[in-house]
């Protein structure tokens, strides 16, 4: 048998207006007007206010200086009491803090030297390859004899007054312009302040009042005057030094000469040994010129027979200078 054809009853137009949407094709209704509002360019409140939140972090993570201190503070290792003490058993120190006579502290990604008063015993630092921006908190470290803070961020030599046994001390590769604070260091004997930004002899005018400096390395900074002779003729104990990488060098007529003659005591200039015959003939050469230097030359050698001699020199000056240097 055929099947009964159900009728279907069709609304009128006027029934259509008066039918109530449900839920779900009233809400794809909200999202048309939301999606037509967007095109005319009117955003709902809604996300105007999260576009603009959005905005603003991106502009911060462009702009680190806006950024709030806590946040950026967090990003660094701190040197706090609990991470020197597990530094200390790491490298299996004492974890009693004044008994260790060395801290290593370098490559840690510090900012601020901090909470080492404890380490009272200390007699070597190190901190190098860190981000310390500034010399401070060792009041209490009286016993240091060498601090190295090479590779940082420092721009100023201070806060070391209070280290009086003070011997060496290593400020490689930062950011200093002029060597001040360290006439209060009595026993200080090397300093390394290579790779620098000091350019005039104001600048390390200061190295006079070191009454003990004998090792000084200024190398590749920005040193462009040849008055500088003036102050390492001035320190009376001076026996090394490291000049070369500055422009002075090319502005100082006979540089070798006049440093050998000028500077009294010294052993050792730019990796090479200043030997005794050396100085006798850079002091010949002060006082008659080429001709003279070369008759006190053949004093030393006559007939090439000084040849083993002047080896022998070489060799102890090499490794009394590599003693030096190195710190015994």
């Amino acid at each position: 048998m055929p099947e009964p054809i159900v009728s279907e009853t069709v609304p009128t137009c006027g029934e259509l207006e008066h039918t109530p949407c449900p839920d779900n094709e009233k809400d794809e209704e909200s999202s048309l007007d939301i999606t037509y509002s967007e095109k005319e360019g009117g955003l709902p409140q809604e996300a105007d206010a999260g576009s603009d939140s959005q905005r603003g972090d991106e502009e911060n993570k462009g702009n680190p200086s806006e950024l709030s201190p806590a946040k950026d503070s967090a990003k660094w290792p701190r040197m706090t009491k609990e991470s020197l003490k597990k530094i200390c058993r790491d490298m299996k120190l004492y974890s009693t803090p004044y008994l260790n006579d060395v801290l290593y502290l370098h490559f840690k990604g510090f900012t601020k030297i901090e909470n080492i008063e404890e380490y009272t015993g200390l007699r070597c630092l190190w901190l190098e390859n860190n981000g310390i921006s500034r010399i401070e908190n060792l009041e209490n470290n009286t016993e240091l004899r060498s601090l190295f803070l090479h590779h940082n961020l420092l721009k100023k030599i201070e806060n070391l007054d209070r280290l009086i046994n003070l011997d060496t001390l290593n400020l490689k590769h930062n950011f200093i312009s002029q060597i001040s604070g360290l006439g209060c260091l009595p026993k200080l004997t090397n300093l390394q302040i290579s790779h620098n930004h000091l350019t005039e002899t104001e600048d390390i005018r200061h190295l006079v009042s070191c009454c003990s400096l004998s090792v000084v390395d200024l190398s590749h900074n920005r040193l462009y005057d040849s008055s500088i002779v003036d102050v390492f003729e001035e320190m009376k104990e001076l026996r090394v030094v490291y000049l070369m990488g500055n422009p002075a060098l090319r502005t100082i007529q006979d540089y070798r000469r006049i440093m050998t003659v000028r500077v009294k005591r010294l052993t050792y200039l730019d990796e090479r040994p200043v030997f005794p015959k050396d100085r006798a003939c850079a002091e010949a050469w002060a006082r008659g010129g080429r001709e003279e230097e070369r008759a006190e030359r053949d004093r030393w050698n006559p007939n090439g027979k000084e040849t083993n001699r002047g080896q022998r020199e070489f060799d102890r000056f090499a490794e009394d200078a590599h003693q030096t240097i190195c710190g015994r």
